[in-house]
């Protein structure tokens, strides 16, 4: 039986620690001026295009972050995602989001819309948006 030398294995769970993808703590926004204040499954229904207010913003598919924000947020996946849109679009009954392709776009295009709902990464808020929820 071969030994593992006890340097090697601590390599090897630190390479794949370092590996492992980050994950974000989410922050959902509205604008400063905002007097909203959706609980978390209303954001959600928006997202899904159930409900027409608030009105959301989403982040473009090729940020990772917008996968993490159904996942926590909504518990949905990819799929799920496209398949209620695909649905919606199909049937004449919905139009998706307006998308934003980075956190920074988010945050502008919230703090310019007083009905508007984002998310970004905790780390991006500043005072232009206020956070009313958290997802993790």
């Amino acid at each position: 039986m071969k030994k593992v030398h006890p340097a090697a294995a601590s390599a090897v769970a630190f390479a794949a620690f370092a590996l492992a993808p980050a994950h974000a703590e989410i922050s959902i926004i509205v604008s400063s001026h905002s007097t909203l204040a959706p609980p978390v499954p209303q954001v959600c229904q928006a997202f899904l295009g159930k409900i027409k207010s608030p009105t959301p913003i989403n982040l473009t598919e090729k940020n990772p972050l917008r996968d993490e924000f159904f996942a926590k947020a909504c518990k949905k996946d990819p799929a799920q995602v496209q398949a209620v849109w695909g649905k919606l679009i199909f049937t004449g009954t919905g139009t998706p989001p307006a998308e934003v392709d980075s956190g920074a776009a988010m945050k502008k295009a919230v703090a310019a819309d007083p009905n508007a709902v984002g998310y970004v990464d905790k780390k991006d808020v500043d005072a232009s948006v206020k956070v009313i929820a958290t997802a993790n």
